[in-house]
């Protein structure tokens, strides 16, 4: 039998004793002719002065060497990590993100320092993605962009396209896509870093509406509508490529829906006229009301 070029070669192998101390059991292989003996084992020189080397010990015979006794089944056993935390990674905890407190000292909360969870919701072409990243980008806190669009489109081969249609395939694939967004924003948060994620919400639509949010996340996610006029969502959905660009139609039946989210008590930005800086300092100051006194949904 020859050994694999590159492998380690089997230590000495004596009668009566098993395998060298630190060698793998599975690169060792019986029968095969091995060194010379080692240094102080089995008749093998020792040099002057040193201690005399005790031979390892066979696999059945009693071990003597000294260490902690073993423990019984139902001994207590020393405690390890904490289960909630993965190295320096705090887990979320199992229970819905809450509500952000308001500072204690008077005054207008500050937004842009405080660790929060956003849904920014609006139609295709709103603005929605590019407001988020400028936002999460100029926070002087951690902040990270979670757009659901983006955690779809991890699917591969399969994906459910939304130029198809909504089908039972599409809607399987957005929920778990939410729930997915869900986790990794009360992840983040768990660990202090703010998250903004952004969604086409409709308000008449269970299936794609704000229960999933509240559920996944929990009812301190604070909720902001980004809706500008039709015209403008159509010209920037022109701009758009591949599965993102819809159909004029399905545009104009979406901003259509979306109308609904007036009269909601959300807080609702129209950036028709505002560009992506100036809608960022706008959410600012709608998020500053929102901590002052939180919306109902």
């Amino acid at each position: 039998m020859q050994h694999a070029v590159g492998a380690p070669l089997p230590p000495p192998h004596q009668p009566g004793h098993g395998p060298a101390a630190g060698w793998s059991p599975a690169g060792h292989h019986p029968g095969q002719p091995g060194p010379a003996p080692a240094p102080g084992f089995a008749g093998g020189p020792v040099p002057p002065g040193a201690p005399p080397a005790q031979p390892p010990q066979h696999p059945m015979a009693p071990h003597h060497a000294p260490g902690p006794p073993p423990q019984h089944p139902s001994a207590p056993h020393l405690p390890g990590p904490p289960p909630e935390t993965t190295g320096h990674v705090q887990l979320p905890p199992g229970g819905p993100v809450a509500m952000p407190s308001p500072p204690p000292a008077p005054g207008t909360p500050d937004p842009a320092a405080t660790t929060l969870a956003v849904l920014l919701i609006g139609p295709a072409g709103a603005g929605k993605t590019s407001v988020a990243k400028y936002w999460a980008d100029h926070r002087r806190v951690p902040t990270a962009h979670i757009s659901l669009d983006d955690v779809r489109e991890w699917v591969r081969s399969g994906f459910a396209d939304p130029q198809t249609g909504w089908n039972d395939h599409s809607e399987a694939q957005y929920r778990l896509a939410r729930r997915t967004c869900g986790f990794a924003a009360r992840n983040f948060l768990a660990n202090g870093i703010s998250c903004i994620l952004d969604d086409a919400v409709f308000p008449d639509r269970p299936v794609v509406g704000l229960g999933g949010w509240k559920r996944h996340v929990g009812p301190g996610l604070l909720p902001v509508v980004l809706l500008p006029g039709l015209e403008v969502v159509l010209e920037r959905n022109a701009e758009r490529s591949g599965n993102r660009r819809l159909s004029d139609e399905e545009v104009a039946r979406i901003h259509g829906r979306m109308a609904g989210w007036y009269g909601s008590g959300l807080p609702i930005i129209d950036n028709s006229q505002l560009d992506v800086a100036a809608t960022a300092r706008v959410l600012d100051d709608v998020l500053a009301r929102s901590i002052a006194s939180p919306p109902q949904w």
